[in-house]
């Protein structure tokens, strides 16, 4: 079974080269924290200060996750899981892939594995992404020290993993939609409605229902009142659970 598994993530991993997916990760990855980069150059004369601050990589991790966690990792999560999960019905291939010698218990798992792991890309670039900012200045301006204080390791890891949590639920609903429908635009359609509901309604008291507020959620901390993360789980695993069985007896399967 381990081995059938195996060469089932292969295959979806190799697949996923041939979507934008995997450009959409790198590029998600690595953008911000190269625009903060490109600003700190900008405003050199403040390179010295802000490196010396025992405050630098909280700052850092503020200016960088502001951006990320209200826009673009949720968009990301979306348009990455859409891509992934359509490959079959963009290339008409899902027959080709059922009558493989692996069970739809396979096929849907390896195909989420890789979803999984791609954001775990995403995330490992992006804190790769905001180390940098702090050092290359550092590297490349004599007068810039390197940060003053060292870099909090597990401040981030815990940081990191409460915004991969929250990423969870859209991840779910939108592997869910990508499964059933053919149309790439309507699960696309779909998460973006779900994403401009969710920061139209962003002061409510109760828009923690909306599982697409929780990366921005998740950066505003006292917003609301109640725990987001308990919510995220319990979705990801309801949306998840929806997803395989819906797959699992699906009758078309083309």
């Amino acid at each position: 079974m381990s081995n059938v598994f195996l060469n089932s993530f292969r295959s979806e991993w190799l697949k996923r080269k041939r979507t934008a997916g995997a450009w959409l990760t790198i590029a998600g990855g690595t953008m911000i924290p190269l625009i903060i980069l490109i600003q700190r150059f900008y405003f050199f004369e403040r390179l010295a200060s802000d490196n010396g601050s025992p405050r630098i990589w909280e700052m850092l991790y503020s200016r960088c996750w502001q951006s990320m966690a209200f826009f673009l990792l949720p968009m990301g999560v979306i348009l990455v899981t859409t891509l992934v999960g359509q490959l079959e019905f963009r290339n008409q291939t899902w027959k080709q892939v059922h009558v493989t010698p692996q069970s739809p218990t396979t096929i849907f798992l390896a195909k989420l594995g890789v979803i999984l792991v791609m954001l775990l890309q995403f995330f490992i670039l992006f804190n790769i992404g905001i180390y940098l900012t702090g050092v290359l200045p550092a590297l490349f301006l004599k007068q810039v020290p390197f940060p003053a204080e060292a870099f909090p390791w597990g401040k981030f890891l815990l940081g990191n993993g409460k915004f991969l949590l929250t990423c969870l639920p859209v991840l779910s609903l939108q592997f869910l939609l990508s499964l059933q429908f053919r149309n790439f635009m309507v699960p696309v359609g779909i998460g973006l409605g779900l994403y401009i509901l969710s920061m139209t309604v962003i002061q409510w008291r109760y828009a923690f229902i909306v599982p697409y507020i929780y990366s921005a959620a998740a950066f505003m901390k006292d917003q609301f009142k109640t725990n987001i993360y308990a919510w995220a789980l319990g979705y990801s695993l309801v949306f998840g659970a929806a997803a395989y069985l819906l797959f699992l007896f699906k009758k078309e399967r083309s």
